[in-house]
């Protein structure tokens, strides 16, 4: 498929896996995954949707099917508005799980989603993925494709890692409950691929991108997210007669008091706590105004997330301490509907706005606020600095000085000129810096420089005449799947022949062409139809050995082997393999575990000197360095997608690390039993792959048989 040009209507493609979106009622605080970015991209595809020069939208996220959620999170499409469409993909279990814990099922997500986008009348322009996760998905996607990559990190690993850290949480504990190094790495990957990072503060780039190893602001560009103007203004009447209004009779003597509004979910980052010290420590400020606290949503405490639990229970403590019955509000429901006119409730009171948190990456809610008329006071940590300094209406304060956020909150709200000189301030900079619209335009400016760049992967016509009926294939390594059991061997080749006419028999290896057949006639393997060697580099097709040279100029970009063999030359303990073990897109180093650095620094070392590659150790004594597009998955994936072979009846034999990448996802996998099992046994809960109980090639036939291979037609 070709790239549109630059002015043709674009086809933009945007990812966010984890949370529950949906088009209408978003359940914003119901949980952590459930917060600003849901509400972000929804409101992006809505806004890129509108544009004359935008021909579709679809925001994909993870299918749910959850009988304790509703059914539209398990709907397969949701159209949104005109052109723009939610799709969502299966991955792995159907209920609903928190983002930490989906990230075994992300490969599963890309190959679904890649063999959706396969289904469309044209691929995307642009992928723009939301979150780690979702950069994890785009990044294979792209990789396959050619498409550009852009992201939005929302939040990130490395800065919440320091927090966490901070608040005195143990490094073991923080990885066992956030996977924060899968997580970084993710991350580190993402920055390396993407074409643009899109930020919504200048904050975000200089101190918290700054905390990567592949750090380049020349391709980052802040576009801050707009405010839908339509549904918060300022205040009517109408906000009056509402449900939430009624609500707050109940908890305040005096309603008719300004109102000092929080609203957030229920996480500690959210600082809520600290806000309630220092209403509770000045009783000037109780005097003055009521406390309203807007936590999400709950029935009862106790069957609450830890995080939430424990966060809402401090709360109701601390106003029982500070005895602030009569005077703070804590409603337990409210809807997304009502969110506008809760912003104008305060407003109309005179309140203010208040968002304690220790960080905020943007601060959505602000921008909310300030568009119903509420003056701010906001963490000077994150987002919230950009949106003061822009729209002129509210202080900063630290987070952690109660008595300093005290202070603000009496200063505007005791200083009636100076509450109506930010309450005008925010109104009308809202407009000028933080529409949909400005949002939407600049979006576009920024990356249409990004198209026909790169071409995607051409779907090459094959002869098929002679294998048609080979609907399925099998894939194996060499050195540790089939030698080493010459009996097992024998019976594995027989295997072939006999259910040959059925299926593909393929080799992946990081030997070499030239290796790998000396290898394949000495021990009388039979001929495979297709060999991808020298770590998915190199993929040729018998029986003439025919290069598919389509894939060799697809995984060129961005290799620059001069450059690796310089800065990888200088690192003790790595020495260059023999010629025999090299080849035009594989650069193979022998590892002295003694005395060379980890592996993950000899990545940040190539990061820092803007080397895009593939990296892998295997057997703990060889380091080989590919292009970033080339492995033996994205090679099995190509493959898969020229012969038109579903990944579920693709079996694939691997016993070391360099094998991962082909057996996670939608491919049947089975490890073998050998020595170097251990190098994949953080797969060993995943369903699609089989751990043997034999080894070798044996350990290959059992899996034939564990899967019912031949028989099976999912």
């Amino acid at each position: 498929m070709v790239m549109t040009g630059k002015t043709d209507p674009l086809y933009l493609l945007l990812i966010s896996v984890h949370g529950l979106i949906r088009g209408h009622d978003l359940e914003l605080g119901r949980d952590a995954d459930t917060g600003g970015q849901t509400k972000y991209v929804v409101d992006l595809a809505r806004a890129l949707a509108l544009r004359e020069d935008v021909e579709r939208v679809d925001l994909v996220t993870r299918q749910i099917i959850d009988p304790n959620l509703s059914a539209d999170y398990g709907e397969p499409s949701e159209t949104l508005q005109g052109k723009a469409n939610i799709i969502r993909i299966a991955a792995g279990p159907d209920g609903y799980f928190r983002k930490e814990e989906l990230w075994d099922y992300l490969d599963i997500f890309a190959d679904n989603l890649l063999q959706w986008l396969h289904q469309q009348p044209r691929m995307p322009d642009v992928l723009h993925s939301h979150y780690a996760d979702a950069g994890y998905v785009a990044i294979r996607i792209a990789h396959l494709t050619g498409i550009p990559l852009i992201h939005t990190g929302h939040s990130l690993g490395r800065d919440k890692r320091g927090r966490l850290l901070a608040m005195g949480l143990h490094g073991d504990m923080i990885e066992q409950r956030y996977h924060l190094s899968r997580r970084i790495n993710a991350e580190e990957d993402i920055l390396a691929n993407a074409e643009l990072v899109i930020t919504s503060t200048h904050n975000e780039i200089a101190e918290q991108y700054e905390l990567y190893d592949y750090y380049h602001p020349e391709r980052m560009v802040v576009i801050p997210p707009g405010t839908d103007l339509d549904q918060f203004h300022p205040p009517n009447g109408s906000e009056e007669n509402t449900a939430f209004n009624d609500s707050l009779a109940r908890f305040l003597n005096k309603p008719e008091n300004p109102m000092i509004l929080a609203l957030s979910r229920p996480d500690v980052r959210k600082n809520i706590t600290t806000l309630i010290e220092a209403y509770g420590e000045c009783p000037d400020l109780q005097q003055l105004a009521n406390l309203v606290i807007v936590a999400g949503n709950r029935d009862d405490i106790r069957e609450m997330d830890e995080g939430a639990q424990s966060v809402l229970t401090d709360i109701l403590l601390l106003i029982d301490y500070y005895d602030l019955y009569g005077r703070i509000a804590i409603p337990k429901h409210h809807s997304q509907e009502e969110v506008p006119a809760i912003y104008r409730l305060a407003a109309s009171s005179k309140g203010v706005f208040v968002n304690p948190a220790l960080t905020e990456p943007f601060g959505l809610t602000l921008l909310e606020a300030a568009a119903c008329g509420l003056p701010l006071v906001a963490t000077e940590n994150g987002g919230p600095v950009d949106i003061i300094g822009n729209c002129h209406n509210g202080l900063l304060i630290d987070p952690l000085d109660k008595q300093a956020l005290a202070e603000a909150l009496m200063t505007i709200i005791s200083d009636r000129q100076q509450w109506q000189t930010f309450s005008e301030n925010g109104l009308a900079n809202v407009r000028q810096y933080y529409s949909w619209q400005a949002h939407a335009e600049n979006y576009l400016n920024a990356i249409k420089p990004l198209l026909g760049q790169q071409m995607p992967l051409p779907k090459i016509s094959r002869p098929r005449i002679s294998l048609r009926y080979q609907d399925r294939a099998i894939f194996s390594d060499i050195d540790q799947s089939l030698l080493g059991n010459p009996e097992g061997l024998q019976e594995f080749a027989r295997y072939i022949r006999d259910k040959r006419r059925h299926f593909f028999f393929g080799i992946a290896t990081g030997r070499r062409l030239d290796s790998a057949l000396a290898v394949l006639k000495k021990h009388r393997i039979p001929t495979p139809d297709v060999l991808i060697t020298s770590l998915g580099t190199e993929i040729y097709y018998t029986p003439h050995i025919t290069a598919d040279t389509a894939w060799a100029r697809h995984i060129d970009h961005y290799w620059n082997p001069g450059a690796i063999r310089r800065i990888v030359g200088e690192i003790p303990g790595l020495t260059l393999q023999p010629k025999s073990e090299q080849s035009r897109y594989k650069i193979s180093f022998q590892y002295n575990s003694d005395i060379a650095p980890p592996p993950d620094e000899i990545n940040a070392r190539l990061r820092h000197e803007e080397q895009v590659v593939n990296a892998q150790l295997s057997f703990g004594q060889y380091f080989d360095i590919v292009p970033v597009r080339a492995s033996k998955g994205l090679a099995l994936r190509y493959f898969a997608q020229q012969w038109n072979i579903p990944l579920g009846k693709i079996l694939v034999a691997g016993g070391s690390g360099a094998d991962e990448d082909m057996m996670r996802g939608n491919t049947l996998a089975v490890v073998v039993a050998n020595r170097h099992r251990e190098e994949l046994s953080q797969l060993d809960e995943l369903e699609r792959i089989y751990f043997a109980q034999q080894p070798h090639a044996l350990g290959i036939i059992e899996a034939i048989e564990h899967y019912d291979f031949f028989n099976n037609n999912d």
